[in-house]
């Protein structure tokens, strides 16, 4: 038993424990050992993968891990006895990264390498982004090479499809596209020293979201795609599973859940705001007035229609995106026997929002009859397109195609007269464009995004990227768009070739 216990304390030892102490003697072989290591032509970069979870691959523990640099793998501790110094020796792989301290270690000597020809490999572990680069990120269109010769655009990265997360995938690719977002992520500055109550499990979603952001931006990445493991892990542990990894998910779903759980991690409450509501929450007026059951007599109706309760009311209220309904699709066929897909234009379903229309509601026990005018626009605009419902047996998609301009949209017949008085810049530019396509509980995910230093199109799916012309982007089944605001000084010719 003693055997054991020593053995775990030599694991678990930290790395200044572990580093025996120099005599006045050994100083000058430590630091030329230190500064020469013999082993750095060794080490592979081409097997080096940090997006997965920083566990040892033998104990499976998080505490003190190392990365091998010749194979790759993970390894808990360096001490005597321990699995990196084993492998160390078993195996006569000599240098190890610890992924906490990005320090460099050679085993089973035991020395802390120092080389500056080992900060690329830090980088891609841990990327950071200074102010000037931020700034710079949507003024170029400079491809990058990766270490594994691909060429590519920061931001405009694959990422791994694990087993079925395309649905979480193309929600994180758009939110990577929303400048202000990926900005205030890029620098962890911005948020490391938010206060949270202990054992509060949220923050752990705003960590992950801002490395996979850095990821994705990496200009010296070893490969032009990103596994979104970590990520996504953290979304399993923080939804209760509501989202999985194994099982296909419903994008707006998981839109909604994240944009509202960063929000609360970042500190923000219904009051106060944070990074997700500066840039994404608008306000409108719902004007709602209850129904008599369909089944009653006239003037029973009548009666209750003079009550108060039946007069119409009306709230303001936030939203992070709007819901725009599709008209039902009669699905006829042609002479040729072909099923035409019925089609409609952008702004008849946005009539929603213009103060007249009226939609009905059921509840369980209630009808209700409600309008929408919308009194406050976001910098950044969300539209859920509702493709399914739901009924007692099954899900329903509605293949109906929204046909819609990429630039230049006007919301102003949306917002209220007051509103309309006072705001000036209504007019919107699509930066990214969701798809669903299959039947609703299988299908698959894509999404097009604009990148901003070209003013091109490319469209992602899991790990393939390829550029698409504007005009295609508006022939698929758009599910989740976001549009951004074109402030005063922005360029009124978009160069997007639409």
């Amino acid at each position: 038993a003693m055997v054991s216990v020593k053995r775990e304390r030599s694991i678990e030892l930290d790395d200044e424990d572990e580093v025996p102490a120099k005599t006045s003697r050994g100083e000058d072989t430590e630091d030329r050992r230190s500064r020469h290591c013999p082993y750095l032509d060794t080490i592979n970069r081409s097997v080096l993968d940090f997006d997965f979870e920083k566990l040892c691959s033998v104990s499976l523990s998080h505490i003190n891990v190392y990365a091998c640099l010749i194979c790759g793998k993970y390894f808990q501790g360096r001490g005597l006895k321990s699995h990196a110094y084993t492998h160390s020796v078993q195996f006569a792989h000599h240098v190890f990264l610890n992924l906490h301290t990005l320090k460099f270690y050679c085993l089973p000597d035991n020395y802390e390498i120092i080389d500056s020809s080992l900060e690329d490999i830090t980088y891609v572990l841990k990327p950071t982004f200074t102010t000037q680069h931020i700034a710079s990120l949507d003024k170029q269109g400079k491809l990058y090479r990766a270490y594994d010769g691909t060429t590519y655009l920061p931001g405009i990265v694959g990422l791994n499809n694990i087993k079925a997360n395309d649905y979480a995938n193309v929600v994180l690719q758009a939110l990577s596209n929303v400048p202000p977002l990926r900005n205030y992520f890029l620098q962890e500055d911005n948020y490391k020293d938010i206060r949270r109550p202990p054992g509060d499990i949220m923050f752990l979603l705003v960590q992950r979201f801002g490395e996979l952001m850095r990821k994705l931006w990496n200009p010296r990445n070893f490969k032009a795609h990103v596994s979104p493991h970590e990520m996504l892990q953290a979304v399993v542990l923080c939804s209760k599973k509501k989202f999985q990894i194994t099982k296909q998910g419903d994008a707006v779903d998981f839109l909604s859940w994240f944009l509202n759980a960063l929000h609360g991690a970042l500190g923000g409450t219904r009051k106060k705001s944070s990074c997700i509501t500066k840039v994404f929450q608008g306000s409108m007026r719902i004007f709602s007035k209850k129904l008599p059951h369909p089944d009653l007599p006239a003037e029973e109706k009548e009666a209750l229609l003079q009550k108060e309760e039946y007069q119409e009311k009306m709230d303001e209220s936030p939203f992070l995106y709007l819901t725009l309904d599709l008209p039902t699709a009669p699905l006829y066929k042609d002479e040729k026997e072909q099923l035409i897909i019925p089609q409609v234009p952008l702004f008849n379903i946005l009539g929603k929002f213009n103060g007249s229309t009226e939609k009905e509601y059921k509840t369980y026990k209630e009808n209700f009859l409600k309008r929408f005018q919308l009194t406050k626009l976001p910098p950044y605009l969300i539209f859920c397109i509702k493709r399914f419902t739901k009924n007692n047996f099954f899900v329903e998609k509605n293949p109906t195609i929204v046909n819609f301009p990429i630039t230049n949209v006007d919301l102003r017949e949306y917002l209220t007269e007051e509103a309309q008085a006072t705001v000036k810049k209504t007019t919107y530019d699509l930066v990214a464009n969701v798809v669903h396509d299959g039947k609703p509980s299988e299908g698959s995910y894509r999404i097009h995004v604009l990148h901003h230093g070209t003013g091109k199109w490319y469209e992602l799916q899991d790990l393939q990227v390829t550029d698409i012309l504007p005009q295609m982007i508006t022939l698929s089944e758009a599910y989740i768009q976001i549009w951004k605001r074109r402030e005063a000084d922005d360029d009124t010719n978009n160069h997007t070739g639409a």
